[in-house]
Protein backbone atom coordinates (compact mmCIF):
# COMPACT_ATOMS: atom_id res chain seq x y z
CA UNK A 1 0.00 0.00 0.00
CA UNK A 2 1.18 3.43 -1.05
CA UNK A 3 1.60 6.16 2.44
CA UNK A 4 0.53 9.58 1.03
CA UNK A 5 0.61 13.21 2.67
CA UNK A 6 -0.08 16.66 2.15
CA UNK A 7 1.54 19.72 1.13
CA UNK A 8 0.02 22.58 2.69
CA UNK A 9 -0.67 25.90 1.34
CA UNK A 10 1.57 27.72 2.15
CA UNK A 11 4.33 28.27 -0.89
CA UNK A 12 7.05 29.87 1.22
CA UNK A 13 7.32 25.78 2.69
CA UNK A 14 6.03 24.12 -0.13
CA UNK A 15 9.64 23.04 -1.40
CA UNK A 16 10.58 22.19 2.40
CA UNK A 17 7.22 19.76 2.87
CA UNK A 18 7.54 18.36 -0.17
CA UNK A 19 11.57 17.53 0.37
CA UNK A 20 10.15 16.22 3.72
CA UNK A 21 7.74 14.14 2.86
CA UNK A 22 9.89 12.56 0.52
CA UNK A 23 12.97 11.40 2.74
CA UNK A 24 10.65 10.37 5.12
CA UNK A 25 9.56 7.72 2.65
CA UNK A 26 6.15 9.15 1.66
CA UNK A 27 4.77 7.45 -1.82
CA UNK A 28 2.95 10.33 -2.85
CA UNK A 29 1.61 13.95 -1.83
CA UNK A 30 -2.01 15.62 -2.35
CA UNK A 31 -2.51 19.16 -3.09
CA UNK A 32 -6.09 20.81 -1.92
CA UNK A 33 -8.55 23.32 -3.66
CA UNK A 34 -9.77 24.60 -0.70
CA UNK A 35 -8.70 28.54 0.61
CA UNK A 36 -5.93 28.16 -1.90
CA UNK A 37 -4.63 27.33 -6.06
CA UNK A 38 -4.01 23.61 -5.70
CA UNK A 39 -1.16 23.35 -8.75
CA UNK A 40 1.07 25.88 -6.84
CA UNK A 41 2.79 24.13 -4.30
CA UNK A 42 3.33 20.80 -6.60
CA UNK A 43 5.14 22.92 -9.17
CA UNK A 44 7.33 23.50 -6.60
CA UNK A 45 7.15 19.92 -5.17
CA UNK A 46 8.28 19.25 -8.55
CA UNK A 47 11.40 21.51 -8.45
CA UNK A 48 12.41 20.31 -5.49
CA UNK A 49 12.45 16.33 -5.08
CA UNK A 50 13.27 13.54 -7.41
CA UNK A 51 10.67 10.54 -7.27
CA UNK A 52 7.63 11.22 -4.99
CA UNK A 53 4.66 11.85 -6.94
CA UNK A 54 2.17 14.68 -6.63
CA UNK A 55 -1.20 15.10 -6.99
CA UNK A 56 -4.26 17.70 -6.79
CA UNK A 57 -6.56 16.03 -4.20
CA UNK A 58 -8.71 17.73 -5.27
CA UNK A 59 -8.46 20.32 -8.08
CA UNK A 60 -12.40 21.59 -8.99
CA UNK A 61 -13.04 20.44 -11.94
CA UNK A 62 -16.25 22.52 -13.34
CA UNK A 63 -15.32 25.91 -13.05
CA UNK A 64 -12.59 24.87 -15.59
CA UNK A 65 -12.29 24.19 -19.50
CA UNK A 66 -11.08 20.86 -20.52
CA UNK A 67 -8.37 23.13 -22.16
CA UNK A 68 -7.60 24.31 -18.89
CA UNK A 69 -7.13 21.04 -17.27
CA UNK A 70 -5.60 19.73 -20.48
CA UNK A 71 -2.46 22.48 -20.35
CA UNK A 72 -2.04 22.62 -16.56
CA UNK A 73 -1.68 18.65 -16.70
CA UNK A 74 0.40 18.19 -19.42
CA UNK A 75 2.74 21.18 -18.05
CA UNK A 76 2.85 19.70 -14.85
CA UNK A 77 3.53 16.10 -15.99
CA UNK A 78 6.39 17.68 -18.14
CA UNK A 79 7.88 19.39 -15.10
CA UNK A 80 7.56 16.61 -12.63
CA UNK A 81 9.18 13.63 -14.77
CA UNK A 82 6.01 11.80 -15.09
CA UNK A 83 4.87 12.29 -10.96
CA UNK A 84 2.05 14.38 -11.55
CA UNK A 85 -1.59 12.91 -10.82
CA UNK A 86 -4.22 14.68 -12.10
CA UNK A 87 -7.25 14.72 -8.88
CA UNK A 88 -10.58 16.07 -9.98
CA UNK A 89 -13.96 16.51 -7.94
CA UNK A 90 -17.12 17.79 -8.98
CA UNK A 91 -17.80 19.90 -5.31
CA UNK A 92 -21.28 20.44 -4.53
CA UNK A 93 -23.78 22.86 -6.04
CA UNK A 94 -23.98 25.33 -4.38
CA UNK A 95 -20.22 26.46 -4.58
CA UNK A 96 -19.77 25.79 -8.07
CA UNK A 97 -23.02 27.85 -8.87
CA UNK A 98 -22.34 30.34 -5.80
CA UNK A 99 -18.69 30.64 -5.12
CA UNK A 100 -17.21 29.94 -8.76
CA UNK A 101 -20.26 31.24 -10.55
CA UNK A 102 -19.88 28.07 -12.88
CA UNK A 103 -22.57 26.06 -14.06
CA UNK A 104 -23.82 23.10 -12.90
CA UNK A 105 -26.15 20.30 -14.12
CA UNK A 106 -26.08 16.58 -14.11
CA UNK A 107 -22.66 16.61 -12.51
CA UNK A 108 -21.55 12.91 -13.56
CA UNK A 109 -22.07 12.91 -17.25
CA UNK A 110 -20.72 16.65 -17.25
CA UNK A 111 -17.53 15.10 -15.52
CA UNK A 112 -17.65 11.63 -17.78
CA UNK A 113 -17.64 14.16 -20.51
CA UNK A 114 -14.80 16.65 -19.28
CA UNK A 115 -12.40 14.13 -18.39
CA UNK A 116 -13.48 12.78 -21.83
CA UNK A 117 -12.35 15.75 -23.79
CA UNK A 118 -9.63 16.60 -21.99
CA UNK A 119 -8.00 12.76 -22.78
CA UNK A 120 -9.01 13.84 -26.07
CA UNK A 121 -6.88 17.17 -26.45
CA UNK A 122 -3.86 15.18 -24.70
CA UNK A 123 -4.14 12.68 -27.99
CA UNK A 124 -4.24 15.45 -30.09
CA UNK A 125 -0.67 16.62 -29.16
CA UNK A 126 0.57 13.70 -28.28
CA UNK A 127 -0.74 11.68 -31.25
CA UNK A 128 -1.55 13.72 -33.83
CA UNK A 129 -5.26 13.24 -33.54
CA UNK A 130 -7.18 15.56 -35.44
CA UNK A 131 -8.88 17.68 -32.56
CA UNK A 132 -12.71 17.03 -33.06
CA UNK A 133 -14.68 16.45 -29.75
CA UNK A 134 -17.95 17.34 -29.98
CA UNK A 135 -20.15 16.35 -26.69
CA UNK A 136 -23.28 17.87 -24.72
CA UNK A 137 -21.23 20.30 -22.60
CA UNK A 138 -18.18 20.74 -24.24
CA UNK A 139 -16.86 21.23 -27.89
CA UNK A 140 -13.33 21.26 -28.74
CA UNK A 141 -12.29 21.64 -32.59
CA UNK A 142 -9.62 23.58 -33.27
CA UNK A 143 -6.10 23.66 -32.32
CA UNK A 144 -3.48 24.71 -34.56
CA UNK A 145 0.40 24.15 -34.44
CA UNK A 146 1.06 27.32 -32.56
CA UNK A 147 -1.26 26.03 -29.37
CA UNK A 148 -0.10 22.63 -29.63
CA UNK A 149 2.63 22.11 -27.19
CA UNK A 150 3.57 18.69 -28.92
CA UNK A 151 4.09 15.16 -27.14
CA UNK A 152 4.93 15.07 -23.90
CA UNK A 153 8.15 12.59 -22.95
CA UNK A 154 6.46 11.49 -20.16
CA UNK A 155 3.64 10.95 -21.69
CA UNK A 156 0.03 11.47 -20.70
CA UNK A 157 -0.64 12.12 -16.58
CA UNK A 158 -3.24 10.00 -15.05
CA UNK A 159 -6.64 11.20 -14.10
CA UNK A 160 -8.34 10.60 -10.55
CA UNK A 161 -11.21 11.55 -9.61
CA UNK A 162 -13.04 11.68 -6.06
CA UNK A 163 -16.27 10.38 -5.52
CA UNK A 164 -18.82 9.47 -3.50
CA UNK A 165 -22.34 8.38 -4.57
CA UNK A 166 -22.43 5.69 -6.87
CA UNK A 167 -22.85 7.32 -10.44
CA UNK A 168 -19.62 9.54 -10.12
CA UNK A 169 -17.54 6.25 -9.34
CA UNK A 170 -18.79 4.85 -12.24
CA UNK A 171 -17.58 7.43 -13.87
CA UNK A 172 -14.00 7.33 -12.44
CA UNK A 173 -13.84 3.18 -13.14
CA UNK A 174 -14.96 3.79 -16.74
CA UNK A 175 -12.90 7.40 -17.85
CA UNK A 176 -10.00 7.23 -15.31
CA UNK A 177 -6.63 5.82 -13.66
CA UNK A 178 -8.02 6.11 -10.15
CA UNK A 179 -10.54 7.07 -7.68
CA UNK A 180 -10.20 9.51 -4.37
CA UNK A 181 -12.45 7.61 -1.78
CA UNK A 182 -13.98 10.56 0.38
CA UNK A 183 -12.63 10.96 4.04
CA UNK A 184 -15.75 10.41 4.89
CA UNK A 185 -15.99 6.77 4.11
CA UNK A 186 -16.70 3.60 6.29
CA UNK A 187 -15.32 0.27 5.28
CA UNK A 188 -18.78 -1.24 4.68
CA UNK A 189 -19.94 1.54 2.89
CA UNK A 190 -16.88 1.13 0.37
CA UNK A 191 -17.30 -2.45 0.00
CA UNK A 192 -20.92 -2.72 -0.54
CA UNK A 193 -20.85 0.60 -2.14
CA UNK A 194 -18.04 2.27 -3.79
CA UNK A 195 -16.47 -1.11 -4.82
CA UNK A 196 -19.44 -2.50 -6.72
CA UNK A 197 -20.33 0.68 -8.94
CA UNK A 198 -16.35 1.17 -9.65
CA UNK A 199 -16.49 -2.40 -11.05
CA UNK A 200 -19.44 -1.18 -13.53
CA UNK A 201 -17.77 1.44 -14.70
CA UNK A 202 -14.53 -0.55 -15.29
CA UNK A 203 -16.17 -3.13 -16.30
CA UNK A 204 -18.05 -0.26 -19.16
CA UNK A 205 -14.27 0.54 -20.71
CA UNK A 206 -13.60 -3.21 -20.65
CA UNK A 207 -10.82 -2.58 -17.87
CA UNK A 208 -9.93 -4.61 -14.69
CA UNK A 209 -9.29 -3.83 -10.93
CA UNK A 210 -5.54 -3.82 -11.59
CA UNK A 211 -5.39 -1.08 -14.22
CA UNK A 212 -7.13 1.37 -11.50
CA UNK A 213 -5.88 2.65 -7.91
CA UNK A 214 -8.19 3.57 -5.02
CA UNK A 215 -6.97 6.43 -3.16
CA UNK A 216 -8.64 6.62 0.39
CA UNK A 217 -7.90 8.94 3.55
CA UNK A 218 -8.52 7.73 6.66
CA UNK A 219 -9.37 9.30 9.87
CA UNK A 220 -6.46 8.16 12.59
CA UNK A 221 -6.83 8.97 16.55
CA UNK A 222 -3.03 8.87 17.40
CA UNK A 223 -0.79 10.59 19.63
CA UNK A 224 2.84 10.23 21.58
CA UNK A 225 1.07 11.67 24.69
CA UNK A 226 -2.41 11.86 26.04
CA UNK A 227 -2.83 15.61 25.05
CA UNK A 228 -1.90 14.92 21.20
CA UNK A 229 -4.28 12.20 21.15
CA UNK A 230 -7.56 13.86 22.30
CA UNK A 231 -6.45 16.63 19.98
CA UNK A 232 -6.40 14.19 17.92
CA UNK A 233 -10.10 12.79 18.95
CA UNK A 234 -11.37 16.09 19.41
CA UNK A 235 -10.10 17.20 15.70
CA UNK A 236 -12.01 14.00 14.16
CA UNK A 237 -14.90 14.28 15.75
CA UNK A 238 -15.43 17.91 14.67
CA UNK A 239 -14.22 16.91 10.67
CA UNK A 240 -16.54 13.84 10.78
CA UNK A 241 -19.46 16.12 12.04
CA UNK A 242 -18.51 18.66 9.10
CA UNK A 243 -19.11 16.23 6.52
CA UNK A 244 -21.69 14.45 8.56
CA UNK A 245 -23.59 17.74 8.10
CA UNK A 246 -23.62 17.82 3.92
CA UNK A 247 -26.92 16.00 2.60
CA UNK A 248 -24.86 14.75 -0.67
CA UNK A 249 -22.87 12.28 2.20
CA UNK A 250 -25.80 11.25 3.78
CA UNK A 251 -25.80 7.66 2.00
CA UNK A 252 -22.95 7.20 3.89
CA UNK A 253 -24.68 7.80 7.53
CA UNK A 254 -27.82 5.99 6.32
CA UNK A 255 -25.69 2.50 5.62
CA UNK A 256 -25.25 2.40 9.76
CA UNK A 257 -28.47 3.84 10.56
CA UNK A 258 -27.10 6.91 11.55
CA UNK A 259 -29.08 9.06 8.58
CA UNK A 260 -31.43 11.22 11.17
CA UNK A 261 -28.17 12.77 12.30
CA UNK A 262 -27.16 14.75 8.63
CA UNK A 263 -30.17 16.91 9.11
CA UNK A 264 -29.30 17.98 12.78
CA UNK A 265 -25.73 18.32 11.70
CA UNK A 266 -26.63 21.18 8.90
CA UNK A 267 -29.06 23.07 11.04
CA UNK A 268 -26.02 23.55 13.61
CA UNK A 269 -23.81 24.35 10.77
CA UNK A 270 -26.14 27.32 9.51
CA UNK A 271 -25.64 28.36 12.95
CA UNK A 272 -21.92 28.42 13.07
CA UNK A 273 -22.06 25.47 16.25
CA UNK A 274 -19.00 24.02 14.76
CA UNK A 275 -18.10 22.78 18.86
CA UNK A 276 -21.69 21.40 19.40
CA UNK A 277 -21.38 19.47 16.13
CA UNK A 278 -18.27 17.53 17.67
CA UNK A 279 -20.01 16.71 20.47
CA UNK A 280 -22.70 14.80 18.67
CA UNK A 281 -20.41 12.04 17.18
CA UNK A 282 -20.09 9.22 19.22
CA UNK A 283 -17.39 6.70 20.12
CA UNK A 284 -19.18 4.53 18.00
CA UNK A 285 -19.33 6.61 14.79
CA UNK A 286 -15.32 7.80 15.67
CA UNK A 287 -14.28 3.59 15.70
CA UNK A 288 -16.32 3.15 12.70
CA UNK A 289 -15.04 5.82 10.48
CA UNK A 290 -11.66 5.98 12.28
CA UNK A 291 -8.51 3.81 13.50
CA UNK A 292 -7.70 4.36 16.87
CA UNK A 293 -4.08 3.37 18.52
CA UNK A 294 -0.63 4.19 19.15
CA UNK A 295 1.65 5.67 15.78
CA UNK A 296 3.29 2.31 15.68
CA UNK A 297 0.19 0.66 15.87
CA UNK A 298 -1.65 2.45 12.87
CA UNK A 299 -0.05 0.75 10.16
CA UNK A 300 -1.63 -2.57 11.06
CA UNK A 301 -4.90 -1.27 11.73
CA UNK A 302 -5.18 0.12 8.51
CA UNK A 303 -3.82 -2.84 6.74
CA UNK A 304 -6.09 -5.00 8.11
CA UNK A 305 -9.32 -2.95 7.73
CA UNK A 306 -8.82 -2.03 3.78
CA UNK A 307 -5.27 -3.62 2.89
CA UNK A 308 -7.01 -5.90 0.26
CA UNK A 309 -9.60 -2.82 -1.11
CA UNK A 310 -7.01 0.47 -1.31
CA UNK A 311 -3.71 0.94 -3.19
CA UNK A 312 -3.06 4.30 -1.60
CA UNK A 313 -3.86 5.64 1.55
CA UNK A 314 -3.47 9.11 3.34
CA UNK A 315 -4.15 10.76 7.01
CA UNK A 316 -6.31 12.70 8.53
CA UNK A 317 -5.17 14.51 11.71
CA UNK A 318 -1.64 12.38 11.57
CA UNK A 319 1.10 12.48 14.40
CA UNK A 320 4.19 14.08 13.37
CA UNK A 321 5.88 15.21 15.69
CA UNK A 322 8.82 13.07 16.53
CA UNK A 323 9.73 12.41 12.63
CA UNK A 324 11.98 9.45 13.54
CA UNK A 325 9.50 8.00 15.24
CA UNK A 326 6.82 8.77 12.02
CA UNK A 327 9.31 7.42 9.48
CA UNK A 328 8.79 4.09 11.48
CA UNK A 329 5.26 4.22 11.18
CA UNK A 330 5.49 5.09 7.12
CA UNK A 331 8.10 2.09 7.09
CA UNK A 332 5.07 -0.33 8.68
CA UNK A 333 3.24 -0.20 5.41
CA UNK A 334 6.02 -1.95 3.38
CA UNK A 335 6.86 -4.79 5.64
CA UNK A 336 2.88 -4.87 6.91
CA UNK A 337 3.70 -5.10 10.14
Amino acid sequence: MKVDGGIGFDLARAAETAREAEAAGSDGIWSAETSHDPFFPLLLAAEHTEHIELGTGIAVAFPRSPMHLAHLGWDMQAFSKGRFLLGLGSQIRAHIEKRFSSTWSRPAARMRELITATRAIWSAWQEGTKLNFRGDFYSHTLMTPFFNPGANAYGTPKVFLAAVGERMTEVAGEVCDGLLAHGFTTEAYLREVTLPALERGLAKAGKTRDQFEISCPTFVVTGTSEKETAAADQGVRQQIAFYASTPAYKAVLDKHGWGDLQPELNRLSKQGEWVEMGRLITDEIVATFSVIGEPEEIPKLILDRYGDVIDRVTFYTPYKSDPDRWKNVLAGFKSGV
